[in-house]
């Protein structure tokens, strides 16, 4: 596997440094007591009142009717590549409570839930993509998901592969440096816009 380190202008934990999201998975099962960290770290993380909204269908290589079947909500795309990794999850989020509550932080609670999933991945030295690019359509007539839930992502798990299994449009992507936004763009102060003094005071 290609190590690309974030390139952080401070300092976070060597977990944070090393979490990126490759699509070469190596064909080697996932074990299934570190399946089972993973699920267990998601099921700690925070949530709105507790509500705990997340749910997941999981599917490996074990069952190759139920790893197709999840395999098969992806777009084409996400397919070619992510039919290499041993492990497939479809997150869902309950979006309304048992009173009808809308629950309008379900989406972000998930989200921390699977954050969790793939911080302890990490440490497990597994890979984890996660997609946007799947039919939720189809995945919601494929498992009859109840109308008060959403499904929200996809993701693929496994131990990295070699580069080399892939075409050479998405090998270039691998190798492509990782990216992301300056802090002075998103982090403001006073009002909308204003980049926070915090930075400004505090140029590297």
């Amino acid at each position: 596997m290609t190590e690309k380190l974030a390139l952080n202008e401070y300092p976070v934990h060597d977990l944070i440094r090393s979490r990126w999201s490759p699509r070469a998975f190596a064909h080697s099962p996932v074990e299934e007591d570190k399946i089972l960290s993973l699920l267990e770290a998601a099921r700690w993380a925070p949530s709105s009142y507790n509500y705990q909204p997340w749910n997941f269908i999981l599917a490996t290589k074990d069952n190759e009717t139920e790893y197709n079947q999840l395999l098969n909500t992806l777009v084409e795309f996400n397919q070619g590549w992510a039919k290499n990794a041993p492990v497939l999850i479809l997150a869902v989020a309950r979006v309304r409570s048992d009173e009808g509550k809308t629950l309008r932080h379900a989406f972000h609670d998930v989200g921390l839930a699977i954050e969790n999933l793939t911080i302890q991945a990490t440490a497990f030295g597994l890979a984890v993509h996660q997609m946007a690019g799947f039919d939720a359509d189809s995945a919601r007539k494929q498992y009859q998901i109840p109308d008060d839930y959403e499904p929200v992502t996809a993701l693929a798990v496994g131990y990295p592969g070699d580069l080399q299994s892939l075409g050479d449009g998405l090998r270039d992507r691998e190798l492509a440096p990782r990216t992301r936004k300056p802090l002075q763009e998103f982090v403001f102060g006073g009002q909308w816009g204003n980049t926070s003094p915090l930075l400004t005071n505090n140029k590297l």
